[in-house]
């Protein structure tokens, strides 16, 4: 419902109410579907370059060395920092459809020309534009799937999608096992071929994504309020002909002075001054989680291989167990966050995978766990982890005004992958060369801490956001009274 003289730069209007009182539809998992696939391909992208990691040093074109494939996944994750923010940035300005299409053309043609690099730069480049497009896929998708899922399913429906990385990571997995094995492709062809996978797989999302409309709430702060009439009636005219009855309950309406972007100074002010709190929330749950998950992932396949003589075209049976738990973490807990509620369980969550990798990270050291012992901790710690790290970008995208949510979540990417992600791998890496079980132990302490300190955090300082419409939880900059 538009207020007459909708035309001004005034606008009342009901939608936000209309979009959280919708009944789950089949509208609610497409959109699902199209946009959380960006997780897949995450969890894809990262799982091969950890397993073909023993290719890419057996390579008789590249001769990797474990600095370098430490040194490839910084690269990815540079990449994905300073593509989350420049992507994140126009999505704001854009719109969410219009990048959501760009961000995934970048990743489909880098990961695409990754299959062809010929030496360790090539490698590296290719490996920082794929991580770019991924970093803007963040921000594009996240701050559209929050606008369009009710309030009341947001938290377990935000963390099972996040989770969704690690279907990929099995995705990934099963690859490596068939295109590692040298009595099916030749290795150095195999690595390629794994590459490849990601390209076709980021085609076929492409034309997923065609029928998705632009956020209706994007576009009633940007002066299109009759376009975002349009989609939500549009919505809701699809879900009644699918069988669903909407409520016909008394609607809430905002009333908001449309603005065609936010100032930079602007989104400044409302991190730095107005949400300092959250802030620093959001940016100790986004650098502990991206320490704790990148540096540990990014060498798994490395420890094994070191440690424990793991042949490289085995490692993807490895990584399935420790990829299931990562999806049944969130999948299992996530309805958690929306009943117990945000602070408690964010907190939980992170308390008790900081304790785990310690006490995991201690028996590591003393040699008391074999091969088949460590991947089952793993895969009990990260069941736990799994649930924390999508929570932190579930709280990013949920505590933030309307007006600057993909640049906020951008930023908290960026910021806290640059601080714990980027280091991580490469610390990591230079740990397992070392050959000390010791050394390694080290590393798992420091990831162990930060999530503890992120955990006191969040229980301290945390946001109540659930089952509240996201205009309650953070009022957008362009509302008047």
């Amino acid at each position: 419902m538009l207020a007459p003289g909708a035309q001004s730069p005034i606008v009342e209007t009901d939608i936000p109410a209309r979009l959280d009182r919708l009944p789950w539809s089949r509208f609610h998992t497409l959109v699902v579907a199209a946009l959380g696939i960006t997780w897949i391909l995450d969890g894809l992208e990262v799982t091969l370059a950890g397993t073909v990691a023993g290719a890419l040093k057996a390579s008789p074109v590249l001769h990797f060395s474990n600095a370098d494939v430490g040194l490839a996944g910084s690269a990815y994750l540079a990449g994905a920092v300073l593509g989350a923010i420049f992507f994140g940035w126009l999505t704001d300005r854009l719109g969410r459809k219009t990048l959501f299409f760009i961000t995934l053309t970048v990743y489909l043609l880098a990961t695409a020309a990754t299959a062809f690099s010929w030496n360790l730069w090539s490698f590296l480049l290719f490996r920082f534009i794929t991580g770019a497009g991924i970093g803007g896929e963040y921000a594009a998708i996240n701050s559209t799937i929050q606008e369009l899922v009710p309030a009341r399913v947001r938290g377990w429906t935000d963390l099972v999608i996040n989770g969704s990385f690690w279907i990929g990571a099995a995705l990934g997995a099963l690859a490596a096992i068939v295109l590692l094995d040298p009595a099916v492709i030749d290795p150095e062809h195999g690595w390629r071929a794994a590459f490849l996978i990601g390209a076709l797989l980021a085609a076929i999302v492409f034309f997923m994504r065609l029928w998705l409309p632009e956020s209706p709430r994007w576009l009633m702060t940007h002066g299109r309020a009759r376009e975002a009439e349009a989609v939500v009636a549009g919505i809701e005219a699809r879900i009644r002909a699918d069988g669903h009855v909407i409520p016909d309950v008394p609607l809430a309406t905002v009333r908001l002075r449309s603005r065609s972007h936010t100032p930079l100074g602007d989104v400044a002010h409302t991190l730095i001054h107005v949400h300092r709190q959250r802030t620093l929330v959001a940016l100790a749950l986004m650098a502990a989680q991206a320490f704790f998950y990148n540096a540990i992932f990014f060498t798994y396949a490395l420890v094994l291989t070191t440690f424990y003589g793991i042949p490289s075209e085995h490692i993807g049976w490895y990584i399935l167990p420790f990829a299931a738990g990562n999806v049944l973490g969130p999948l299992l807990l996530g309805r958690l966050f929306d009943t117990i509620g945000r602070r408690p369980m964010i907190a939980f969550t992170y308390f008790i995978s900081g304790v785990l990798l310690a006490l995991t990270g201690w028996l590591f050291a003393q040699g008391s766990l074999s091969a088949r012992e460590q991947t089952f901790a793993w895969s009990v710690i990260f069941f736990f982890a799994s649930a924390a790290a999508s929570s932190a970008y579930l709280t990013v995208s949920e505590t933030f005004p309307l007006e600057i949510r993909a640049l906020a979540i951008a930023i908290f990417y960026a910021v806290g992958t640059g601080i714990g992600g980027i280091v991580g791998p490469l610390l990591f890496g230079a740990l397992i060369d070392t050959g000390s079980r010791a050394s390694l132990f080290g590393g798992y302490l420091l990831g162990a801490a930060l999530m503890i300190v992120a955990a006191a955090v969040m229980w301290r300082w945390g946001v109540a956001a659930e089952r509240k419409p996201l205009e309650q939880v953070a009022r957008p900059l362009a509302f008047t009274d």
